[in-house]
């Protein structure tokens, strides 16, 4: 056989071979302490020739087999359902062609399943090799199971059997066309820097054959263990593993009596080749096997979650709703047109059946939609939600792109529901996009349509629309119509106003990942156009950074930058610059480095430019251990000459195991408003005092005085990178606003309330549902999936009593009654291991999130005499406000049997004995404790069953079982009261207490000095009670009196706390005093507010500002935090004499930029100099 070639391994067709075989696959975490869960399938295989190069295949006395225990100490167990149902489709006849020792197609009935195909695929994978005996090292890409893959080949001769050793080692991680399928992350982009610094998930597959060369050479025995390693996190840090065998062992030999036709041929049509094959993998279930008739299955469990989950969200359960959104997966449109007729009339049924249908992702619920929009039976409200959810969680795939081009047509009189429906269409060209290279032009044509209609007709709203829907799909070839909306790059320029100019931008912000390019020469040519307005051209260089330009590029924009005569453009690029230099995550890796040099250039020119200018801010943090990261960023538009700003957004991403995901997105166009407020603030100072606050307060009084034709503002919001929403507020809008507060009369708010309102609602959203699935070796698809839901729930009740009836609020007293409840429970799911339509075997992390705040007070507002109260009524109950539980499983599930779920790490006295080092931990802790004045009790309560081992750090610490809660109770009514004579008091107060806290600002550009306030009395109170009643009637609790008194040269502010109970005389007293360069501040505490007093002393002149903190006698626990205050600010130490009871601090100014500090603190003195310790004052 030495000198045969490639074609020479063959497969006799006149002979029948017979084979044992044997494949396992395993979950767990490569410890025999652990609880592992598996399955093994065992059968006999004969091989027969049909013609010189196809052959039948049959298999027999199958036997299906699971496992969930520990490795040494339980076994497998065979399953008879399960076995039935796969022999049953096995006994079907098979089919395949082979020559050159490669399989090519096969052959099956239409009604076998793609699981039992694939199972084939499995065995007959031994068969798919390419010998070269003229060679003992060679490497080459084939096809296999995993995909289109490189070997790598080694061939030993054993010259005692006369047979070949062929070891193949097959690259299943670096697939040029890999048998590998991901759903439900389309916005979650790659990240390849990342990949660098660590994988999630990592793969080796090694086949062993012995080939014997009569007969041109066929397999005798083969062998291959197929390993994988994976984890949410670095594989470096611990890791699930999958570990899957095969065996096939050669039985026998004999010459075939004919050769002929196999029973069944003609029903047998071709299946594909060797390569793993998905199906319809929509369908399958992931969570739970669901049985029953459809639709009456999900019509009894819609029924029963509707009514567990009307007051509040049951947490038992909440993981019901994940079964619900695979039933409905199941439902045929006849079942679901059924169901609606049902439920139309029943508005909590209604409400839950259209909110779980919208995650049937399949054709059935476009369809549904379709007749509901042409009946126009649907309600604004529930049109939006059903369409946005519908299309963002839609399979996309071409028909169903097709499909959704319909509803573009539909004639939609409400304007947010024509918005949705367009938008989201956008959103599903983007999904379709992110699994189909190129794209095709077909699903963003009706979007390219629409924006050409809108431009050449004008319609501003239409065009920022379309151009919104455009941005949502981020299709590269959608980059010649938006084009045609920018200045200075279209070809036929038209005037557009800011607002389109600004969308138009934008939709280029995900073609950038795509098409980088295209959107990097455009935004430079925007960015260096001097005669476009500040905010195009900043809004251009967000794109430009959006595109990760190079080192070359940042220069070149740097040199243009240094001559660049607009402030804000520079300000702006200068501080993203900034905050870029010091960005850690893995896509700005080689971006940060050229930042670094660019931000060094500009410093001079931008550094000192303060906040009046346009800014952006980056702040960012990556794991690599976790491979995890978070990022934020915040960018501020301004034009001259307007002192708003004109756009102000801020975006966040997420960076998790390889991807990037950008996570939500706020933005507000200021349009009259800005003008509103023209050039400046009259009596704006900019030092954040109550003075500022009036002075924007009288300009927003005038807002009647705003342009007709604008909006006041415009908000928007994306999530995941897909804008969902957006709104224009204008006049009308405010002042409906106003009259439905303030107007007396019926209809308004306070006739609302009077007339009693109850309404409750439950809101699921499934927020993740992604899957990776995978060939393995056996043939049986390894799947890791994430269900992530979160199901909301509002519920309340509230009754208003005004008096006098029919007034506004201004002139009433009006006394509310409510209760109700808010919260919500989290549910994720995470699943490693196989995942067929008959059984699953694998790993899987469950987690539980609720959080519950249920009410019941009184309030009670009087405007006119300036008091307010709002009592709590007491409740025996405990009320769980917040827990947390979670545990990691090995679970055996099958359609047939009950199944077997086990905790993954058993309790201390089930695990084997093994001498690998770790630390088991069961720790349980409980902490309470109790306020006596206001009656309530508070308990934190934890419970861990962890394996901590240090070198499988993060993941061992995360495994096991994990339990947290905060629990209170309430068994006294607790009352709030606030009477004040006049209303500025307490501003005034708070005002002057801002004041002297920014005085110990290490920001020493703050200038103190008293508020002169327009229309303030000399001297203003403001009570404040917060007590709670026993049911003795006893009262307990504190009563503040706040006074402010100011005259032209000095402002002064007292406040007493008092406790409330008869016997008690514990009281406390602050008073501060303030002029232009003096400040001093007194604080007294304890009985008749003695023993216990602080003062506090500051002066400033231009360059120097001091300040004193003295005490007579404090607590222990304070005097100790003083006396070790100096290590907090990290200063050094030098011996000296200093008052006891005394800290004092001064700061001089050195330079424009740096002071010197010096503080002496009780006993010793601790200085730094310029050389030690810079304050930096920032713009």
């Amino acid at each position: 056989m030495g000198t045969k070639s490639v074609s020479d391994l063959i497969l006799n067709p006149s002979k029948t071979y017979e084979y044992q075989y044997e494949g396992t696959v395993n979950f767990g975490l490569g410890d025999p302490r652990f609880v592992e869960s598996g399955v093994k399938m065992v059968c006999k295989v004969k091989i027969a020739g049909v013609s010189d190069h196809t052959f039948s295949l049959q298999v027999s006395d199958l036997s299906y087999e699971e496992f969930n225990g520990i490795q040494g100490r339980d076994r497998f167990i065979k399953s008879a359902g399960i076995t039935n149902l796969i022999t049953a489709q096995l006994a079907k006849p098979f089919m395949f062609d082979y020559a050159g020792g490669h399989v090519n197609n096969i052959y099956a009935s239409a009604d076998v399943s793609e699981t039992v195909v694939n199972i084939i695929r499995g065995i007959l994978s031994f068969f798919q090799v390419t010998v070269k005996t003229t060679e003992k090292i060679y490497d080459l890409e084939e096809i296999g199971i995993h995909g289109k893959c490189q070997s790598n080949y080694a061939v030993e001769e054993d010259t005692k059997t006369t047979e070949y050793r062929i070891t193949q080692v097959v690259d299943v991680s670096n697939c040029r066309e890999k048998a590998a399928l991901f759903t439900g992350i389309a916005t979650a982009v790659l990240d390849d820097v990342s990949k660098q610094r660590g994988e999630s998930i990592f793969s080796t597959v090694r086949y062993i054959y012995n080939i014997k060369p009569e007969h041109g050479g066929h397999v005798t025995r083969a062998e291959a263990l197929e390993q994988e390693f994976f984890t949410p996190f670095n594989v470096m840090g611990g890791n699930f593993r999958m570990k899957s065998k095969k065996e096939i062992v050669l039985v026998s030999v004999v010459q075939s009596a004919a050769r002929g036709a196999v029973g069944g041929q003609d029903s047998m049509e071709s299946r594909g080749n060797i390569v793993f094959k998905f199906g319809n993998v929509g369908t399958n279930v992931m969570m739970y096997y669901c049985c029953g008739t459809f639709p009456q299955s999900a019509v009894d469990l819609i029924e029963r979650l509707a009514q567990v989950h009307l007051k509040q969200v049951d947490n038992a359960n909440t993981e019901q709703v994940i079964r619900l959104y695979q039933l409905m997966r199941m439902v045929p449109i006849e079942g679901m047109k059924a169901m609606w007729n049902r439920f139309k009339e029943q508005r909590e049924k209604r409400h839950w059946f259209l909110i779980t249908a919208v995650e049937a992702n399949n054709d059935t619920i476009l369809k549904f939609l379709k007749e509901r929009f042409n009946a126009n039976d649907l309600e604004p409200f529930e049109a939006l939600f059903t369409v946005l959810l519908t299309f963002n969680h839609l399979e996309a795939s071409a028909e169903m792109v097709e499909m959704a081009k319909e509803f573009l047509g539909f004639p939609i009189s409400n304007e947010y529901v024509r918005n949705t429906v367009v938008m989201a269409y956008g959103s599903l060209v983007n999904k379709h996009c992110a699994y189909n290279t190129p794209c095709p032009d077909a699903a963003v044509q009706p979007l390219l349509e629409m924006a050409n209609k809108a431009l050449v007709a004008k319609n501003n709203k239409d065009m920022v629309l379309v151009l919104k829907a455009l941005g949502n799909a981020g299709h590269p070839g959608s980059i010649k119509t938006i084009m045609k909306f920018l200045p200075g790059v279209a070809a036929n320029p038209v005037d557009l106003p800011p607002s389109v100019l600004s969308a138009a931008v934008q939709a280029m912000r995900l073609i950038a990942a795509r098409d980088p390019h295209h959107v990097q020469d455009i935004s430079v040519e925007l960015f260096f156009n001097k005669n476009l307005s500040s905010e195009i051209r900043m809004l251009a260089f967000i794109m430009l950074v959006d595109t990760k330009p190079s080192m070359a590029l940042v220069s070149t924009v740097t040199t243009h930058l240094m001559e660049d005569t607009d402030l804000h453009v520079g300000s702006f690029a200068y501080s993203y610059l900034y905050s870029l230099a010091k960005s850690k995550t893995p896509e700005n890796h080689f971006l940060s480095t050229a930042c670094t040099t660019a931000m060094k250039i500009l410093a001079p020119k931008f550094g000192r430019l303060g906040y009046y200018y346009s800014k952006a801010a980056r702040m960012d943090v990556f794991n690599d251990k976790y491979l995890l990261g978070l990022a934020a960023e915040g960018f501020m538009l301004k034009n001259e000459p307007y002192v708003m700003p004109s756009e102000m957004r801020m975006r966040g991403k997420l960076f998790f195991i390889g991807r990037i995901l950008q996570t939500i997105e706020f933005g507000i166009r200021n349009e009259g408003i800005k003008e509103l407020f023209g050039k400046e603030i009259p009596g704006f100072k900019g030092d954040f005092s109550f003075g500022d606050f009036l002075a924007i307060l009288n300009i927003l009084k005038k807002w009647e005085h705003s342009p007709d034709n604008k909006p006041i503002f415009s908000a928007s919001t994306r999530l995941s990178g897909q804008e969902w929403f957006f709104t224009d507020i204008n006049k009308d809008f405010i002042r409906n606003i106003i009259n439905m507060i303030y107007s007396p009369g019926e209809g308004n708010l306070l006739d609302i309330f009077s007339k009693g309102i109850s309404w409750h609602k439950a809101m699921p959203l499934l927020m993740a549902d992604a899957r990776y699935i995978k060939a393995s070796c056996v043939g049986l698809p390894v799947e890791i999936s994430k269900y992530y839901q979160v199901l909301n729930g509002l519920s309340v009740n509230a009754m208003a009593e005004v008096n006098p009836p029919q007034t506004g609020i201004m002139d009433s007293e009006v006394l509310l009654k409510t209760e109700g409840f808010i919260g919500y429970t989290k549910d994720l799911w995470l699943f490693y291991g196989i995942n067929t339509k008959l059984f699953q075997s694998g790993a899987e992390l469950k987690a539980k999130s609720p959080i519950s705040f249920p009410w019941k007070f009184d309030a009670t507002v009087n405007i006119k005499e300036k008091k307010y109260s709002l009592e709590f009524i007491p409740s025996s109950n405990e009320v769980e406000f917040f827990s947390f539980r979670s545990d990691v499983y090995a679970v055996s599930r099958n359609i047939e049997d009950e199944g077997k779920t086990t905790p993954m790490i058993p309790s201390s006295g089930e695990a084997a004995n093994s001498t690998t080092w770790s630390v088991m931990r069961n720790p349980q802790e409980q902490i309470c404790a109790e306020s006596d004045a206001y009656g309530i009790g508070v308990c934190l309560e934890s419970e861990f069953r962890k394996e901590y081992r240090p070198e499988q750090y993060p993941l061992y610490y995360l495994l096991g079982y994990t339990r947290f809660a905060q629990a209170a109770r309430a068994v006294d009514r607790i009352r709030f009261e606030v009477n004040g004579t006049n209303p500025m008091g307490m501003c005034q107060l708070f005002n002057t207490q801002t004041k002297l806290f920014q005085v110990f600002r290490f920001h020493f550009s703050v200038i103190v000095a008293a508020p002169r306030l327009e229309n303030v009395t000399s001297e203003s109170c403001t009570i404040v009670k917060a007590v709670s009643m026993n049911a003795n009637e006893v009262s307990d609790g504190y009563e503040a009196q706040m006074v402010y008194k100011y005259t032209d040269s000095q402002s002064i502010g007292q406040m007493v706390v008092s406790q409330a109970r008869e016997d008690s005389n514990w009281k406390m007293s602050a008073e501060t005093t303030m002029n232009v360069a003096d400040t001093k501040a007194v604080l007294k505490w304890g009985v008749d507010c003695k023993p216990y007093e602080v003062s506090v002393e500051t002066s400033s002149t231009k360059e120097r500002l001091n300040a004193m903190l003295a005490w007579k006698v404090l607590p222990d626990t304070i005097g100790r935090f003083i006396r070790h205050l100096a290590f907090f600010f990290g200063f050094n130490w030098e011996l000296e004499t200093n008052t006891e009871k005394q800290l004092t601090a001064s700061v001089v100014g050195t330079s424009a930029n740096y002071y010197n500090v010096e503080m002496k603190f009780p006993e010793v003195l601790q200085q730094t100099s310029s050389t030690l310790i810079f304050i930096h004052l920032t713009p």
